[in-house]
Order: C-alpha cells, then structure tokens, then sequence
C-alpha cells in the first residue's frame, strides 16, 4: 500500500518547517540555550505544522531523531483529547506522570485538540500544569484556542500558527509534483492552494488525490475534482445580474445545477468573482448591492433549501428591480443611502376624505368637561380599514410582506396580480416561485395580510404564464386611477430615486 504524499513529506526537523519561522526560530533559540519550558501551547488553523511541530520538539528535547520509524517513542505520549476527553483518562495521566522516563530525558505529553477535554478533566490537568515534575513536558496543541480556560493558557508558552500564504503553499506543491514526477499547470497547483485555504496538509492530500488524473492536470481537471464551477460559468451568471436578466440568471444558475453544482459551491465562486471586481474597482454592480449579495451568500450553505435560496437571492438582485434586505437593512439598486420611512405602518390608499370644517370655538366656562372641550365632526362616510381590495393595494401587501415575512416577499413580489372579485390571482414567469407561494403555509399568511388591510378574505391563486411580469409597488402606484403617495412608494423601495 503505497503511502500518502502529506505523510511522506512531513517535515522532519524545524528548520524543514515551511511558513512558521517566528516559531521555529524561537524554538531552536530555546534548544541551544537549554531552556526548556514545562508547558507548550500550540494555536492556530488546521493543516498548518501544529502537530508536526510538536512531534519534532519532543524529539530534539530528548537529543532523538524524528522519522516515522522512531515516532512510536515509549516517553513520547501522544493523546487525542476527542476521544479521551473526560475525568478518568486525565486522572490516569496524572497518574503516570509521575514515572520517570524510560530511556529519554524528558517524558513529552502531546495532547490533541486539547479544547475538546471537560471542564472537569481541565481541572484535574490544571495541577499538574502548576507544579509538574522535572522530567515532564507538556506540548497542547488546538484549533480552538478561545475554548480554553485561561488557567491553563497561563501556565504555558503560548505559539500562535499563522496560515500559509498561498505562494509558499503552490512552491511546495511544485516541489512535491516535481519529485513524485506529476504534470500539473501552475493553474491547477494555485486551485489546489487556494481552495486548501492555507493548509498544507489539505493541499498536498488534494494533489495526491489529482494525481491519479494520468495526464497532466489542468485547471479545468481540478475544478471537475473539486467541485468547483468554472469561471466563465460563474461570470456569466453575474454578467445577468448586472444587465438585469431575470430569466437569463435562472437559465444559468439551472445550467450550472444540472451539470452536477452544489448550490454552497456556486455561492462560494459568486462570492469570490464579486469580491475581487470590487477590490479592483472593476464591478459592474453598485457597491451597495454587492455589500448585500456578499452577506446574503454567506447564508446559503446553513440554508434548509440552498438550491431555492440561492435562487431567490440572485433574482432579488437583478439590477433594475431589486430591493435586498439583510438583517433589516435595505439596498436599491441605484446604490442610495435608504431614506428613513415616515411612519412604520403603510399610508392609507383610499381617497383622502375632504377636510371638515374647523371645529366652532367654545368660550371656556369655569367647569367644562374635557370631552366637549372641541368638537370635531366626523367625515361624511367612513373610512375603509386601509384600502380597498383592488390594485391599489398591492404596495400595502408588498410592504406588510417585506416587514414580516422577507423571504416569502421576495417570491411574492415576482409575481403580476390580477384582482377580481374576492380573488387574487398571481401569475409568475417561473414555477419555481408558484410552487413555493402554492404551498398552504405561505398562501395562508399571504390571505391574513390581505384581509387585515382591506377587511375582505379573499382566495388567492397561483398560476405560471411566461409572459407574466412582475409589477413591484411602484408599477401598482402609477397605474392606479390617482398619484400615489410618494412615502409609500419611499418605504417599499428603501428610499430609491423615482423617475
């Protein structure tokens, strides 16, 4: 059985150690001098030489050479404190501390992932840490250095890891390529390191596992390995949203699904390919939006459903018709600052009343009541509770929407409404979307809003029509038999420039 790339270059003496000079340097100082600490705390990232440090220190304390033969030491414990991580496996270390070595010097404990022990075992450790033999060294090495109690930090030297940029890690790799004899462009080794996210452990084990390819690895061989999208299939995906094409985003982000493209993967590319345009000043999106589409894609891979969410967010943001919302914050696509709304609640639609006439002043008299202090007469007919069931209150339905429900808003409003006779029927350009508003929950809450702002229960009805368009609050204002109120139309979009 042949043996893993990553195991068969791990480094053999610090000074081999690749990307972490500030801590070999200062731990071969130390070994010269002879000042040996009791207690070591690596930190850092995964994949970065913590355990391999640890390894190669134990056996220079001891004057031994580290190969992979001499590894298995009798004084040299290694513990993974996962998977001993309670009371009784660190009692039986205290145990035992206290036997002297064998055959070394010093007696070295290694304890893995030592934020994984109890809170209990923490404490019997603790003793040890303040007053331990003279033979004993302890190395902690973790990922999670916030996890730990500061009793025990302070007991230590503590070593913080950096990860590895990625030109040191693609120089390693070419090295590791180059004597195992494997053909790879400089294009596939820069993949390889960037999605290692600087680990050399994950990179050289991805190069392992490209290896078999057979013939020499492209850029493109690594992307179908890793489950990456293509570059220009993810710029064409942001090429839509820029020219503000609902449908050609949905054609492509369905291409880049059917060829087999997790959702968290494609998210991931998007995000990266935005971001840099911005950093380069190059972005064909404002600034504002690309803020927005960057928080609201860090979402996708913890969503329930991050094909669909996924979905939402990129048609949300088409340029020319969106308004992103993330943790209540609103963005329009013309980059604006939002103007703070007027009032919470959405301006009525109805037909203002005519205003009555002032109310006839009543000459105080020493004991007048407080209620006949004014009169104001009331309005010839009453008011209607916020507007009437017809087109005009479409805005209302998109804002009470929007406050309450984000999600179920961006489905609704990609939808053109028809609205007849206690009935609203809502035709939409993708099944997608009638799908996800069909469903009783969200047809249920949809109904509720309608009847509390315009007193009626109404049916609502899903249909898919190609041709529909989707008619945002604006389309509803303009369209309506008098102006609307332009603080309405303000609160819908955020507050967005109207044309």
């Amino acid at each position: 059985m042949g043996q893993a790339l990553y195991r068969k270059y791990r480094s053999k003496k610090l000074s081999e150690i690749v990307g972490q000079e500030h801590i070999t340097d200062s731990l071969e100082n130390a070994l010269k001098t002879g000042r040996i600490s009791h207690a070591y705390l690596f930190t850092g990232p995964r994949g970065v030489g913590k355990t391999s440090i640890a390894r190669i220190l134990a056996h220079e304390i001891n004057g031994l050479p580290y190969d992979e033969a001499s590894a298995a030491h009798m004084d040299i414990i290694e513990i993974d404190a996962a998977s001993n991580r309670r009371i009784d496996e660190i009692r039986e270390l205290r145990d035992k501390v206290a036997v002297a070595p064998t055959s070394a010097k010093y007696k070295v404990y290694i304890i893995d992932e030592v934020h994984m022990l109890t809170k209990e075992a923490f404490n019997a450790l603790l003793k040890t840490l303040e007053e331990p033999p003279a033979h004993v060294v302890f190395i902690l090495a973790t990922t999670d250095a916030h996890k730990l109690p500061e009793t025990i930090v302070s007991r230590t030297q503590r070593f913080t890891f950096k990860p590895v940029s990625q030109g040191q890690v693609v120089a390693h790799l070419r090295e590791i390529a180059d004597k195992e004899k494997i053909a790879v462009s400089d294009e596939a080794l820069e993949l390889l390191a960037d999605h290692g996210e600087g680990s050399f452990r994950d990179s050289i084990s991805l190069l392992d596992q490209a290896s078999n390819h057979g013939a020499k690895l492209e850029r493109s061989d690594v992307e179908i390995l890793l489950g990456i999208p293509s570059v220009a299939g993810i710029q064409q995906l942001v090429d839509s949203l820029a020219t503000g094409s609902s449908q050609a985003t949905a054609v492509q982000l369905n291409s880049l699904y059917e060829q087999g493209f997790q959702a968290a993967a494609i998210a991931k590319s998007v995000s990266k390919l935005l971001r840099e345009a911005l950093i380069a000043g190059q972005s064909r999106l404002e600034v504002p939006v690309v803020l927005d589409l960057l928080a609201r894609l860090l979402e996708v891979p913890a969503s329930h459903d991050p094909e669909r969410f996924l979905e939402i967010i990129l048609l949300g943001s088409v340029t020319g018709s969106a308004v992103l919302s993330s943790g209540g914050a609103t963005t329009t696509v013309s980059g604006q600052v939002p103007k703070p709304a007027a009032a919470p609640s959405p301006p009525p639609l109805a037909p203002a009343p005519k205003a009555p006439p002032p109310p006839v002043a009543i000459k105080p008299e020493p004991k007048v009541e407080p209620e006949v202090a004014a009169v104001v007469p009331e309005p010839a007919t009453a008011p209607e509770p916020v507007g009437s069931f017809n087109a005009n209150l479409w805005p209302a339905i998109l804002s009470a929407l929007k406050k309450q429900y984000n999600t179920l808003y961006g489905v609704v409003r990609m939808a053109e409404p028809e609205f007849k006779d206690r009935e609203l029927e809502l035709a939409f350009g993708f099944a997608f979307h009638q799908k996800r508003l069909s469903e009783p929950k969200n047809k249920k809450i949809l109904g509720d809003i309608i009847q509390e702002l315009s007193g009626q229960a109404v049916q609502v009805t899903c249909i898919v029509r190609k041709d529909a368009v989707a008619k945002p609050a604006i389309v509803a204002a303009v369209g309506a038999s008098e102006p609307a109120d332009l603080s309405a139309i303000s609160d819908i979009f955020g507050g967005g420039e109207l044309v």
